[in-house]
């Protein structure tokens, strides 16, 4: 049997400025590029520094004994589970594009294309240190971690694991989202019930926990905590001054049962492409139950 190691290279597309399209009115000219000269040299400039990325790591990959493949981050359509390392040329977003798809059999290695435009908070390389650090893998220096996901079910159906966080909310942000939750260990009730009148509800895993939460004024959590965090978003207070918990952390061995009460509503999976509409009285679980993902994190988060 072969011992070369199988891997794919998830890219995101570098042609993500396509042209736009022609205004309605004939008369009008096309808008094929921002008539401002230097918002086209950026964008132009973090296509190039991207497209270079990805050939520097395609070249890096040729002279390695790997059997590797290329598929554009917008193709992936069925679950990944033929090769043993997935590398991803992108930001985070590519990285939980790809999570989507993975279970916790699968190793990923995320290869930032630019840290001059994005956070990158889990990219554990640049193009410029891509070879290093894809050998100190391949020979087994360097270690995965084990990356808490959030697991999620809507009425006892399972809906995709979330390795960043999960909002549930009304489609429109000016409409008042109205639920309520409960928090059980095992069987048992731990917490009294929270009726809520908000925004709608925010949950995050330790990797989630430095966007959106940190920025709606939670907390960063450590990047090994198995610990959810949760967050009622913009909450409506009674004026009675009895105020119910609205921000807390869900252990893993707890669960929250959310009860939908607006005539409609929206689950959206770590960011906005993936969502699962939802309807008054609709049920959804949350805990950390789910398979972890193995990721090749930057060693500063290890520390």
């Amino acid at each position: 049997m072969s011992s070369r190691r199988r891997v794919l290279l998830l890219l995101k597309p570098f042609n993500v400025y396509p042209p736009r399209a022609r205004a309605a009115a004939p008369s009008s000219p096309p808008l094929a590029r921002p008539a401002n000269p230097q918002v086209r040299k950026y964008l132009d400039d973090r296509c190039k520094v991207h497209k270079g990325a990805i050939d520097s790591c395609q070249g890096v990959l040729r002279r390695k004994p790997v059997d590797w493949e290329v598929v554009m981050r917008d193709e992936l359509s069925r679950p990944i589970g033929h090769v043993d390392l997935v590398i991803t040329v992108g930001g985070d977003g590519t990285l939980l594009r790809a999570s989507h798809f993975m279970d916790e059999s699968v190793e990923e290695f995320n290869n930032e294309f630019d840290a001059t435009r994005s956070t990158g908070y889990l990219c554990a390389a640049t193009a410029e240190n891509f070879e290093q650090v894809l050998d100190e893998i391949l020979e087994g220096h360097r270690i995965p971690s084990e990356l808490s996901r959030i697991s999620i079910s809507l009425n006892g159906v399972p809906l995709s694991n979330s390795l960043n966080d999960v909002l549930i909310a009304h489609p429109c942000p000016a409409t008042v989202s109205r639920f309520s939750f409960r928090i059980r260990r095992d069987k048992e009730w731990i917490a009294p019930l929270v009726n809520c009148r908000s925004s709608g509800l925010r949950v995050s895993t330790a990797a989630g926990s430095t966007a959106a939460m940190l920025s709606a004024g939670g907390f960063t959590m450590p990047i090994a905590s198995r610990d959810l965090q949760y967050m009622v978003r913009e909450p409506i207070l009674s004026k009675s001054g009895n105020h119910q918990p609205m921000h807390g952390l869900l252990k893993p061995e707890q669960s929250m049962q959310l009860m939908w009460y607006s005539k409609e509503g929206i689950v959206y999976i770590d960011g906005s492409h993936v969502f699962h509409p939802i309807q008054h009285g609709d049920a959804i679980e949350i805990s950390s139950k789910a398979p972890t993902l193995k990721v090749y994190l930057p060693s500063h988060l290890l520390k």
